[in-house]
Order: structure tokens, then sequence, then C-alpha cells
């Protein structure tokens, strides 16, 4: 049976961590996880390589930024998170492998963490560290541009998932996800397919071109969610994936969008386009599976 026993927090000590947090303490507490809050500290030789210092005093500085971290770290969120296990770590190293490494040898069931985005131009950005995790790590990945907004209660509310799907071979898994996500929290599930139509296409197979694409996508979305033995409501668009989902996401409350980010081909592909789209747009957290 399928659960969340070790979730990790990769931690900078920004909003955006505190956001994040929020997310993670929630799905802790209603699981009763282990949280890991993990903060990777970048040696010091990265920074001053290219100068003229010497290693005894690159040892010096990095005790003392070590120890300032874990001081940081022990007392980050440390009343929000009384409820919680929670294990605090400091490594060294380039951070998002080390966060992925870190991952694999829990191993971690979800990493939550947010985008890099700031401000008014936030939506165009995804942080390299974020998107080297959410491309290396093999369990799903929780994130967004809009963690840092996360209310500061002990239990985050889920009334809707939204699950898009792009009927690819990783489709049932992360069908199956999402399923088991919505269960969990009593959650409304919506399955959501989005079928492209080229003007040129659709133009040379008829006026019955999109009704027909429609309701094929619609058998395809049934027979995929008895195969998982899931019960959800069907929606099928048209249009460009991540404007139409993300609009999706929006017109109906979701409150969190789950997607696939491991197949081979597909609208998704290994977090190819769309995908990168889906999570700077998203107006709700999205979980890559």
């Amino acid at each position: 049976m399928r659960s969340l026993s070790k979730i990790l927090l990769p931690v900078d000590f920004s909003e955006r961590s505190v956001g994040a947090a929020r997310y993670a303490r929630s799905l802790a507490i209603h699981f009763h996880a282990e949280l890991t809050l993990l903060h990777v500290l970048t040696p010091p030789q990265y920074e001053f390589g290219a100068l003229d210092v010497s290693g005894s005093m690159l040892a010096d500085l990095y005790r003392d930024r070590s120890k300032l971290a874990a001081q940081e770290l022990d007392q980050f969120l440390a009343t929000e998170l009384s409820a919680v296990d929670v294990c605090r770590v400091v490594l060294e190293g380039d951070p998002a492998p080390k966060i992925v490494e870190y991952a694999h040898h829990q191993p971690a069931d979800i990493i939550i963490m947010p985008t890099h985005g700031y401000g008014p131009f936030r939506r165009f950005i995804l942080g390299s560290n974020t998107a080297k995790v959410l491309h290396d790590a093999d369990c799903p990945v929780w994130t967004g541009v809009h963690l840092e907004e996360a209310p500061a209660v002990a239990a985050i509310p889920f009334h809707t998932v939204l699950c898009a799907v792009d009927l690819g071979g990783q489709s049932a898994k992360t069908v199956s996800w999402a399923a088991f996500l919505a269960k969990e929290f009593g959650a409304r599930l919506i399955l959501m397919h989005t079928t492209a139509c080229p003007p040129e296409a659709a133009e040379a197979a008829g006026p019955g071109w999109a009704d027909g694409g429609r309701k094929a996508a619609a058998a395809e979305l049934q027979r995929l969610l008895e195969s998982v033995e899931a019960k959800a409501e069907i929606l099928v668009e048209a249009g460009e994936p991540a404007k139409s989902i993300c609009s999706a996401a929006a017109r109906v409350s979701a409150d969190a969008l789950v997607i696939a980010r491991g197949s081979a081909s597909g609208v998704f592909g290994r977090l190819r386009t769309n995908a990168y789209a889906i999570i700077r747009q998203s107006p709700c957290p999205v979980v890559s599976v």
C-alpha cells in the first residue's frame, strides 16, 4: 500500500522554503511521516577557487559557515514543526546532486521544494537546482511558484486534485499516485488530457475530427482509470497543453496538479517544454511523478 513515510525538504532559509515547509508539515502530520530538513552548504572553494586563499583559511571558513548553517537549520520553524518528527541535516557540495543523492539514500517518498522565481518574472523562471532535481530524482517532486503563499495552519486542505496525462507510458503510474492523494484527503479527482488539433489537420480531417478525438481520448482515460482501479471525473480539452491544463486547474480550483515526468515520449516527455511551462504557470502546487 502506498504511503508517504519519508518527506525530504531542501531548505535555503528563504520565504520560499518557509512556504514549502508548511506543505511538508501538513503532509507529514497527515501521514505520520518523518520530515528531513536538508541544507546543502556550498564549499568555499566554489566561491574562492580563483582567488589566492590558503587551504587553512578555507578550512576555517567552512567550519564557521557549517556551524552557522547548523544553528540556523536547528532554529528554522522550530515551533511550527514541533508536532512533526523532524531530522535536520547539513551536507556540503553541489546542491542539486546532493539533494538527489540524499533522496535516493533515504529513500525519500517525496521531495518538496519551491521554484526559484521572484517578483513579476517568477512565472518565467525555473531555478537550476529545482530543474536538476526534477530531472534526476526517482521519487515524486512537489513544487510550484506559489509555495511561499502556503497558509500557516496545521492542516492545509486538499479538496480537488487535477491529474493531467499524455496517455504515454507513465500515465498509469501518474493516475495511481493522484488517486492515492485524492483518496487520502477525501478530495475530488479530475483526470485530464489535452488534445492538440493543428488547423491544417482539422481542415483535412473534416468537422467531426475534434469530437472524434475527444471521444477517443475520453475512452482511453476511462480504460486507464479502470486499469489502476480508480474513479475520477474526466476532462478532455483541445489546445496548447500547458495553457489548457493550468487554465483548467484554476477553473476547478485545484489544490494540487499531478503530472508525469518520466515517459520517454508524448506531451510531457522527461520534463520537456510543456512540463516546465506547467510548473511555471500552475496556480497550485505541481506534483511531478
